[in-house]
């Protein structure tokens, strides 16, 4: 809210406060529109709508002050009383000036109509209504603001301060009292002060938080009595003057039917029995039945005495010669086929029900023995627990009546069909017993190096284009590429798609077999452009089909034909063409000596004696190139003497 001292030229520091105000009424007497636009610092709420006008300012604002004063509590009595008497909302905020600064600090003025004066922190919604002093807990925390703060709940005297407010608008003064919202169930005949026996988080919590001590009435509560709910006794359909009070309690059977129907008229209950419980009688009831047909042994000794003898009539013979005589046969006639036709004693003892004494060893009377595993499977695991429902004649001829199939079906059609006792045993699930041989019955016989591979290597995870984590035994596709990487990435693959005369595919078997991947007995090197003759039939493949440089595929496709792109050049380019030897003129791959060089092309024919002259005793020039000793041909003289004569070799 601003303070007329914030307006017009009388805000001057160096003026005395008598012509200040001077100054600010004479502003105030201008009725002109336009003189009032300048004066006012806006209009007010609609709340304040009664005190507009220029002349109205005295009715809000105190003047003749040093610091601005409002006379907000003249009209909002009912804050004033609740501040002097250090209660609500207002109060808390221990504000040291309302009549100052405290009240425009919350409530802002001149702002227009539709302004609203009352400024949420951060909402209505999100108040904190712990500020006030009464905190929303329990079953009031959910409760909408305008169920509690109406006219009807506001304290009358709050509500007779409200001068010109409508209470409906108001959230104060509502009372914190419970009859105020809620009706008293007990028309006050147990006080007002509802919280001495109820909370605020449940009403029917009364009796289990205790709040009300039932020990300070004529009738303390024990035992079990204790543990009964309020209603149980002050029952609603009892008239409303006798609910709570004046009810009697003098005997048992003011509350409690004679189970024994008159049996024991010579005495009161609480001479046998205590409220500590119905089933302990007192020491001075010495009935012994261990001198009856029927001693009472085990759990039967805790069991109460009308359990059995119904109606109270102790006198009425029992028969008890099998337990179904007493007990209903929970398990709805699984057993009655056995030697004992069921009797419960064959499983069960009188020292309790459970566990039962019906183990493996007993279990191998039946039509399943347990073996193997199955000895240490918990009973439940198969007799799924379901109470008077459970099931202990189960179906056990396949074992797929308990367990699921981790084949996920690859085994269901002949021959297997599902017999997991085809490759297991009960002693151990993953030692399987499917071999080698049979394998042989399968489409996929193991030959060859294929013996020698386990099971893992090729039944794992991920294999057989599965997705999932299930073992893949079944292959759509059989072939070597479906378990192998093709080294030769497509090289061959027209030889893999030839067809067998059974129409499948030759695969990785056009040129290798199961025995060795090195044997490549099936490749006809003679149907290629480079037919293998003489000593490079013994040459294995690696030696010629290399990875290329930088790279680790051999290579088969491209590779040279020609002698010089293997074999190094011995005779150092000494017969070299336009820097290539071509070796097939003087040798050939059945040997690479001797030679097939023809000495009469060359300027001298070998004639005569010189034909049988081996080559080393003309041409013995050796020169040494790249670190190794390398024969010479040329030049070699033509001359006789320079072989033959004095001093020469002949």
């Amino acid at each position: 809210m601003a303070t007329c001292e914030q307006v017009g030229p009388a805000h001057h520091p160096s003026l005395p406060s008598a012509v200040r105000l001077a100054l600010l009424f004479a502003a105030l007497l201008c009725s002109a529109s336009s003189a009032r636009s300048q004066i006012s610092p806006g209009p007010l709420a609609k709340a304040h709508q009664s005190l507009n006008g220029t002349t109205q300012c005295a009715s809000c604002h105190q003047f003749g002050t040093s610091t601005p004063t409002f006379k907000c509590l003249d009209c909002h009595k009912e804050i004033a009383r609740l501040l002097s008497e250090n209660r609500g909302y207002h109060a808390r905020l221990e504000m040291k000036n309302p009549n100052g600064k405290d009240c425009v600090r919350c409530h802002l003025e001149h702002n227009g109509e539709n302004f609203s004066l009352i400024h949420w922190e951060p909402s209505v919604k999100q108040f904190d209504h712990r500020q006030t002093g009464y905190p929303l807990e329990g079953k009031h925390s959910g409760v909408a603001c305008e169920k509690c703060h109406t006219p009807a709940h506001m304290l009358p005297e709050i509500r007779g301060l409200l001068k010109r407010q409508d209470p409906a608008g108001s959230y104060l003064g509502a009372s914190t009292k419970c009859a105020a919202c809620h009706e008293d169930y007990h028309k006050g005949r147990l006080g007002k002060d509802c919280e001495n026996c109820h909370n605020v988080k449940d009403w029917k919590e009364a009796k289990t938080t205790k709040n009300f001590d039932h020990s300070k009435t004529r009738y303390p509560l024990t035992g079990q009595h204790l543990e009964v709910a309020c209603e149980k006794c002050h029952k609603p359909e009892m008239p409303q003057e006798v609910r709570f009070k004046n009810m009697k309690f003098q005997n048992c059977s003011d509350c409690h039917v004679d189970p024994h129907h008159g049996a024991f008229k010579q005495k009161r209950c609480e001479d046998c029995h205590t409220t500590e419980g119905w089933k302990k009688v007192l020491p001075e009831f010495q009935f012994d039945h261990s001198k009856t047909k029927y001693p009472l042994l085990g759990e039967h000794i805790k069991v109460s005495c009308v359990a059995c003898h119904a109606k109270g009539e102790f006198e009425r013979p029992l028969k008890f010669s099998n337990c179904t005589d007493c007990h209903k046969d929970i398990h709805n006639g699984q057993f009655a086929d056995r030697p004992q036709k069921g009797e419960c004693s064959e499983c069960h003892k009188v020292e309790g029900w459970k566990p039962s004494t019906f183990g493996v060893k007993e279990h191998a009377s039946s039509k399943y023995p347990l073996e193997g595993k199955h000895a240490k499977v918990e009973c439940d695991k198969c007799h799924l627990p379901a109470g008077k429902e459970t099931i202990y004649k189960v179906k056990f001829a396949s074992c797929t009546d308990c367990h699921k199939d981790p084949h996920d079906g690859q085994f269901a059609k002949p021959p297997f069909e599902n017999r997991c006792e085809s490759c297991h045993t009960v002693a151990d699930w993953h030692r399987s017993l499917f071999t080698i041989a049979k394998h042989r019955q399968t489409k996929f016989p193991l030959t060859g190096g294929h013996v020698a591979v386990t099971c893992e290597e090729c039944h794992k995870v991920g294999a057989g284009g599965r997705k999932d984590k299930i073992i893949p035994f079944s292959f759509d596709d059989k072939t070597c590429t479906g378990c192998h990487a093709d080294p030769h990435h497509g090289e061959f693959r027209d030889r893999q798609e030839r067809r067998r005369p059974d129409g499948t595919k030759f695969g990785c078997e056009a040129c290798h077999n199961t025995r060795s991947w090195v044997d490549v007995a099936g490749f006809d090197h003679s149907k290629t452009k480079f037919p293998l003759l003489g000593v490079h039939r013994t040459v294995a493949c690696n030696a010629c089909h290399k990875p290329l440089l930088g790279e680790k595929q051999i290579q088969f496709k491209g590779t040279p034909q020609i002698c010089e792109a293997c074999h190094a050049d011995v005779h150092a380019k000494q017969f070299a063409r336009q820097q290539k030897t071509d070796c097939s003129t003087c040798h050939n791959a059945e040997r690479w000596k001797p030679s097939t060089f023809d000495h009469s092309r060359t300027k001298f024919p070998l004639e005569g004696g010189h034909k049988g002259v081996a080559c080393d005793k003309c041409h013995s020039l050796t020169k040494v190139v790249d670190g190794k000793a390398v024969l010479f041909y040329k030049p070699t003289p033509l001359q006789c003497e320079a072989c033959h004569g004095p001093g020469k070799k002949s």
